[in-house]
């Protein structure tokens, strides 16, 4: 009896220092330096269960053991918290740290720019090539109707949730600038801001001139007289990108559409772009100057003037320093 005893607290003894040494491993393996060598991005897919994300991490090579992964997460509960998303693991990361990492859903950030002034065509071709958002646009937003920004977005956003947000912030900026516009400007509602803000975009690209720019088509509008824009002329020859691959001719400007501005009064039907929170401000801030006509000054800018005659010595020089 007391032989049997002896084995039985030998036994016990012995389970005991596998259990602590099998617990100090285990302890050891969670958080002791991983075998990742270089910074590795991994994608867990919706959907993917604690012993699916330790397989894939363990396949990668960010975990050493996929067991001691599935193991720390269920013991710390962490195992129904983990998100799926796009991740950047960094070298010798360990396995706590990673489950961490999956639980907090800190996720690789994206980036999407659209730039001022590129029709909605031309815009939603970059959200089309856009990594990592996924689906189609299913209803292609309306010229001006987006605001030119960068987006931050994650793997596995939609692209109409993209849309939507661009929608959404250029409806924000406009109702901001609109409220806070000075009276008696020849606009009568927010979308008569962005048609002229649209023309000023596709006028000039030098910042500081968008109210000097905006300045002169208000003035005109006030007077009566016609914009005269040649982006308008392009845009009514060429909706979908907003650009010809040849000079205006005389002919062009003297071509009936509804967005030629040589030919119509007052503003286009409809935005020729999508315009930049600067250009509406432009628009519903303009300077104060008395300018009716600008013209280019070969520099990338713009010369102004406030009658006809001295806008009329401004073309003879730019025609002068083209010839050179």
């Amino acid at each position: 009896m007391a032989r049997l005893l002896f084995w039985f607290l030998g036994l016990m003894v012995v389970a005991a220092g596998l259990a602590v040494g099998a617990y100090v491993w285990f302890d050891r393996e969670a958080n002791a330096p991983g075998p990742l060598q270089a910074a590795t991005t991994i994608i867990i897919p919706p959907g993917s269960g604690t012993p699916a994300i330790a397989r894939v991490l363990s396949g990668l090579g960010v975990v050493r053991y996929p067991l001691v992964l599935e193991l720390e997460a269920r013991r710390s509960g962490k195992a129904r918290a983990l998100k799926p998303g796009e991740y950047r693991f960094e070298p010798g990361i360990t396995v706590t740290a990673a489950l961490d990492k999956l639980v907090r859903h800190d996720v690789v950030a994206r980036f999407l720019t659209i730039p001022e002034g590129l029709t909605a065509g031309e815009a939603m071709a970059i959200v089309a090539n856009a990594g990592g958002l996924q689906g189609e646009v299913s209803a292609p937003p309306e010229e001006g109707a987006i605001l030119p920004e960068t987006y931050r977005y994650e793997w596995g956003d939609s692209r109409d949730a993209m849309v939507a947000r661009m929608k959404n912030a250029r409806a924000a900026v406009l109702k901001e600038l609109w409220d806070a516009r000075p009276p008696n400007l020849p606009l009568d509602s927010p979308e008569q801001a962005v048609v002229l803000a649209s023309v000023v975009e596709k006028e000039t690209g030098v910042a500081a001139e968008r109210p000097r720019v905006a300045a002169v088509f208000v003035n005109r509008l006030r007077k009566g007289i016609r914009l005269q824009s040649d982006p308008t002329v392009i845009y009514g020859l060429a909706p979908a990108t907003g650009a010809l691959d040849r000079a205006l001719t005389r002919a062009d400007l003297e071509q009936a559409t509804p967005y030629n501005t040589y030919v119509i009064d007052g503003l286009p039907p409809a935005p020729i772009c999508n315009p930049g929170r600067a250009a509406i401000a432009a628009v519903l801030a303009p300077a104060a100057s008395d300018d009716l006509y600008f013209v280019a000054d070969g520099t990338g800018g713009h010369v102004f003037a406030a009658t006809l005659e001295q806008h009329n010595r401004n073309v003879a020089a730019w025609r002068k320093l083209n010839k050179r």
